[in-house]
């Protein structure tokens, strides 16, 4: 009764191994083989089992943690789009737009311009800003 078994255990602990890996280095490079390998299985079965503990795929979760740091910095520095695009890891100005109005709803500048420095917690903050799945 809600026991785990060793083998379910070791395997989130794998996924969640590599997803502290793209958590860590979401800015730089990351694909799949490597993904796998620190988590010591194959290609297939870490797309497979990633998703199924995660919900989605790793490359849309790594996605969604490059859009939420670049909602931070739109909200919280002065820098221009462009350079936020390529400080979070993506490889284009187009990719990026693309990807965040996917993710978010709106694009990169139309988000900046209806963000506001408001004070309130913090907890509140991200709950409400947190992207859509």
């Amino acid at each position: 009764m809600g026991c785990v078994s060793r083998a379910a255990e070791e395997t989130n602990r794998r996924m969640l191994r590599a997803r502290d890996a793209m958590d860590r280095a979401y800015a730089q490079p990351l694909d799949v083989p490597a993904l796998a390998r620190i988590a010591h299985v194959s290609e297939a079965h870490f797309t497979r089992t990633f998703r199924a503990t995660f919900g989605e795929t790793p490359h849309r979760y790594l996605q969604r943690r490059r859009v939420e740091r670049a909602m931070f910095l739109l909200r919280e520095s002065g820098r221009s789009v462009t350079d936020i695009c390529f400080e979070v890891g993506f490889g284009s100005p187009g990719t990026f737009s693309r990807t965040f109005r996917d993710i978010v709803g709106t694009s990169p500048r139309a988000y900046r311009k209806q963000t506001t420095a408001v004070d309130v917690p913090t907890c509140f903050a991200k709950a409400w800003m947190r992207p859509r799945a």
